[in-house]
């Protein structure tokens, strides 16, 4: 595996996200100590699930802790203070509200979930779903949020993939989607969105990124410009897992750069 001097992760939890461990100031210590240049905390704001202003208390300390890290490590890491959203199509107005509400650096955009349905990840059966039916509903509803377009980076667009195979062992072929995947991928590349390379997978049963490489590749024959990737980590143990892999994954598929943004603008970094 090549070594890299620019390590970026650009998706990543602390203790603000429901599922997260870690304060901001000790993954920030994890991050150099593990020789990371940027660091990203995205932490999640489901959006479905945030109606009436329930979102407001919790996104307002994730961005003040945030901030004080960055603050903190100045000098040492760069810091950016991020979000991401789950399923902000499905209540626009409520998506709006909350990305006016922070100067955020970064947004991600993402589908836990299907339309008044629980996160994959809380689903413990598969062996009964119509898998195919699911995965296309999914993938209509990453079109959906797409069309809406307020988001930065396009996440890991095979997570229902992860749940499939760890609970009952249903390996999945993006191949057979392939109609639809073309669509996303045509769309984010139109509207100059980055397409995350997301490693969770690597140290999941799973062992895959998401997406794998030849979706990456195929983002760049359809006119995709910019890449992101990030570990998803909600432990600090996991920052920067994969990263790696994942930039040799994206020089194969013909990406020389991966992004990362500030103030919603996004710098082009070298892959060296």
């Amino acid at each position: 595996m090549t070594e890299y001097r620019n390590l970026i992760d650009m998706h990543t939890h602390t203790d603000n996200s429901f599922d997260g461990e870690h304060s901001p100031v000790y993954m920030c210590e994890a991050a150099c100590n593990k020789g990371l240049k940027v660091v990203a905390f995205t932490d999640h704001c489901e959006v479905d699930a945030s109606r009436n202003g329930s979102w407001e208390r919790n996104v307002r300390q994730a961005f003040f802790e945030i901030a004080k890290a960055k603050s903190a490590f100045t000098g040492k890491l760069l810091v950016l203070n991020g979000i991401e959203l789950g399923q902000p199509a499905y209540d626009t107005e409520t998506a709006e509200a909350i990305l006016i509400s922070q100067k955020f650096d970064v947004v991600i955009g993402s589908v836990h979930n299907l339309r008044g349905q629980e996160d994959f990840y809380f689903t413990e059966d598969f062996s009964k779903t119509d898998i195919e039916g699911l995965m296309r509903e999914y993938f209509n509803e990453i079109l959906t949020m797409l069309q809406w377009g307020n988001i930065d980076i396009l996440a890991h667009l095979t997570y229902p993939f992860r749940y499939l195979y760890s609970k009952n062992n249903i390996i999945e072929d993006i191949d057979k989607y392939k109609d639809q995947v073309d669509e996303i991928l045509k769309l984010a590349a139109e509207k100059d969105i980055a397409l995350e390379i997301n490693t969770a997978g690597l140290r999941q049963p799973i062992n895959r990124m998401s997406p794998e490489e030849s979706t990456v590749k195929r983002f760049k024959e359809l006119g995709g410009k910019y890449i992101t990737i990030g570990s998803d980590a909600h432990y600090a143990q996991h920052l920067g897992v994969g990263i790696r892999n994942a930039m040799d994954a994206a020089k194969r598929a013909g990406f020389n750069c991966v992004a990362l943004f500030q103030r919603r603008q996004l710098i082009e970094v070298p892959i060296e």
